[in-house]
């Protein structure tokens, strides 16, 4: 045989070998993908079959696809997208003000201990304050307003944000500071090239943390001083007897929370794909 003949059987036998195993990649691929929703698909059969035989009154908890009837006939009616549109732009108007604030906070408190000792004790005591505690407090202020609000999800996204900017901020190895300091980095080309990107893994833990605070401010927010929202849709469903739409609304919350959490996390891998966790796998 050839040594044209051999490179070319070698290169057919390493073709062969690696087909079955970007097969068994994307299949694991798949499968990671599919696994999470397995649970919530299982639930929503079962939830189905016991309301179809009657065990869970329609008064109670309506089947899924009574849910899915009303949630239809709100999107048809145009009310279903309307509210969704008021409650997300609350949400993410709430979380740009809180979050740009808190990021403000941990970074100057990370980097300043002037800054920390005299701001963050402060910081803390209001922590330990419920925010949802002061929703009277705050419908005295604003009135039933957007500016409600907007104060009470910027204020419970602050914290979570705050918190883990500070702790990722006073955790980013020294060694890296001063190796940076020894190549004659300024201050700003040094919290960029190496602070900043050490912080950015809390930073994200915070970020998840407060998407969730901020749809849970949300919901309490609007079911209680709302004019418009999905909230307010549920809270007026409610005075009718219309549990189906109440449950559509509490689903509608899920998804958007799943959603958003959906899309911390891609922009998280986009953003420390030069993080050793964030690299793919290797055999």
């Amino acid at each position: 045989m050839s040594m044209a003949e051999t490179d070319a059987h070698v290169a057919h036998a390493e073709a062969s070998e690696a087909r079955p195993a970007r097969r068994r990649f994307r299949i694991a691929g798949l499968e990671r993908r599919i696994a999470g929703w397995v649970l919530p698909v299982l639930l929503i059969a079962a939830w189905e079959l016991l309301a179809r035989a009657g065990l869970i009154a329609s008064n109670v908890l309506p089947a899924p696809s009574a849910v899915a009837a009303a949630g239809w006939q709100s999107l048809q009616s145009g009310e279903l997208v309307q509210n969704m549109a008021v409650s997300t732009a609350r949400a993410l108007a709430g979380l740009v003000v809180g979050g740009v604030i808190g990021l403000a906070f941990g970074i100057a408190n990370g980097l300043s201990e002037i800054s920390r000792r005299y701001s963050d004790t402060t910081l803390q005591m209001i922590r330990n304050i419920p925010h949802l505690a002061l929703i009277p407090l705050v419908i005295l202020w604003f009135g039933i307003g957007e500016e409600a609000k907007l104060f009470l999800v910027a204020l419970g996204v602050f914290f979570p944000i705050y918190i883990n900017t500070l702790h990722g901020v006073r955790t980013v190895d020294p060694q890296l500071i001063e190796m940076g300091r020894v190549y004659g980095m300024s201050r700003g080309t040094l919290f960029r090239r190496v602070i900043l990107p050490g912080a950015l893994p809390s930073i994200f833990v915070g970020l998840r943390f407060a998407l969730g605070i901020m749809w849970l401010t949300l919901i309490v927010a609007e079911t209680i001083a709302a004019e418009s929202g999905l909230g307010h849709m549920a809270m007026q469903a409610r005075e009718f007897m219309m549990v189906d739409v109440v449950v559509l609304a509490i689903l509608i919350y899920a998804l958007l929370g799943k959603l958003a959490d959906v899309l911390t996390l891609g922009l998280e891998r986009l953003c420390l794909q030069w993080h050793p966790a964030f690299q793919p796998a290797r055999d």
